[in-house]
């Protein structure tokens, strides 16, 4: 593991360095250090590319659901690469995303069908989390995990799908309100999100995060595969990383995903990612990104990937730092 440590400790993208001392290494994301890395991460390449759209008043002319460059998805990114929290200069995307979550055309499209709520949660779900990393919380955001909390399916999770007769929450829906409430529960001490998250869980542990219940298949080719970012996709890497984040990473349900990705280990002993979600171009096409998160290759390390498949490892036991090493 000698390595891809150095890889990581070497990267030339400081939010890698970050990641991998704070999410694998557990070092305090306070010290200097760390401080340090994070500034460093704020003036990037990668973070001014990301940034590059905003015009004179803060804001990104798009709508904040464009897919990938877009405020909500901009700032979704900024929250999982370490930028530092409390920035000021964000607050004009903030606001772009509350006038969207929160307008009369949004809630419009809310619709409550055969006693469940229709609604693409991930939305309210993304926005709850980066809000949240970000620093750029308020009275507003208890708000979404309120919602969230409302909108629960009987099952634990969330759907969008609007067919009467739809009774099973949505991977897809559900990960990230999992993720978002989980957090939120962590830093206000909200008893309800934390349960809301554990009811949310068992979606995924009760179905080893890849396989249906009914004959143990695969769900989706996709949910097997490596990614990065997911953005509202799920694989068994977002699953292992949200189980991890919010706790219930040592369930053993958990174990048939966690030897699945340790399976995809390279020679090198990072991690590929396998497909992606976005294209780099200057078209204004939906799928557009701004900055390219290493592409994909499935006998080349994705940095991303392995710092991200490192932590969920990590935290569920299976890995740690070669005796001796040097960090």
């Amino acid at each position: 593991m000698a390595g891809v440590i150095s890889t990581l400790l070497n990267s030339d993208e400081p939010a890698i360095r970050y990641k991998f001392r704070v999410n694998v290494l557990g070092q305090d994301p306070e010290s200097a250090a760390c401080h340090a890395l994070r500034e460093e991460n704020k003036g990037s390449p990668r973070v001014r590319q990301l940034l590059s759209e905003r015009d004179e008043t803060g804001q990104i002319p798009h709508h904040p659901y464009s897919k990938w460059v877009g405020a909500h998805w901009v700032l979704a990114d900024l929250a999982g690469i370490g930028y530092p929290p409390g920035d000021e200069t964000l607050i004009p995307l903030r606001e772009q995303v509350y006038r969207w979550l929160f307008g009369q055309s949004h809630q419009s499209r809310i619709k409550t069908i055969d006693g469940r709520v229709r609604r693409c949660a991930s939305q309210e779900g993304n926005a709850l989390f980066y809000l949240l990393v970000l620093g750029l919380a308020d009275e507003r955001t208890n708000e979404l995990a309120s919602r969230l909390r409302q909108w629960q399916w009987p099952d634990g999770g969330w759907n969008c799908d609007k067919k009467p007769d739809a009774q099973n929450a949505s991977f897809m829906e559900s990960l990230i309100p999992l993720r978002g409430l989980a957090l939120h529960a962590r830093v206000t001490g909200d008893r309800d999100s934390g349960a809301a998250a554990e009811r949310a869980a068992d979606i995924f542990l009760k179905r080893h995060l890849f396989r249906r219940q009914s004959d143990g298949s695969v769900i989706h080719d996709d949910f097997v595969r490596l990614h990065y970012p997911c953005y509202w996709h799920y694989d068994i890497l977002f699953g292992l990383k949200v189980m991890a984040e919010a706790g219930f990473i040592h369930d053993e349900r958990c174990g048939e995903a966690l030897d699945l990705l340790e399976a995809k280990r390279l020679p090198d002993d990072g991690f590929p990612a396998e497909k992606k979600y976005y294209r780099v171009t200057e078209k204004r096409v939906s799928g557009r990104s701004l900055v390219n998160w290493g592409g994909t290759s499935k006998q080349r390390m994705n940095e991303h990937v392995t710092v991200d498949a490192l932590f969920a490892l990590r935290a569920a036991g299976r890995w740690d730092i070669p005796t001796g090493e040097k960090l």
